[in-house]
């Protein structure tokens, strides 16, 4: 089993950068695929990015592509979300989440475990 717990969420202007953290605990960590997720008011949750077991693969929604990295760091049973050129549109509150399929999906059923979400407020 895994827990995760969020944080670095917070309010950031437009144009500002903010970095996520998600800690997992558990031993296998590492064989697990990462993904991020964002649900903002009356929408559904929605797809940001998501990294391989090993951190070789990763892949991004195409509204945050080009802004924002996934990276992984299995030592330290963390995942982080380096958010830069922030929109309003950005805001949410940020999942991560656990996948023991082998590759990422963008998919939030094919997540097992799943964090208990962190604020991003970015104002115009």
């Amino acid at each position: 089993q895994v827990q995760l717990v969020e944080s670095g969420g917070g309010l950031v202007q437009a144009g500002g950068s903010l970095r996520l953290s998600c800690a997992a605990s558990g031993r296998t960590f590492s064989s697990y695929a990462m993904g991020w997720f964002r649900q903002a008011p009356g929408k559904e949750r929605e797809f940001v990015a998501a990294i391989s077991w090993s951190g070789g693969s990763t892949y991004y929604a195409d509204s945050v592509k080009g802004r924002f990295t996934i990276s992984r760091d299995n030592a330290r049973k963390t995942v982080y979300l380096q958010m830069n050129s922030l929109k309003s549109e950005d805001t949410a509150v940020y999942y991560c989440a656990a996948s023991s399929i082998v590759v990422p999906t963008t998919t939030p059923l094919s997540y097992d475990y799943w964090g208990q979400g962190t604020q991003v407020t970015v104002s115009s």
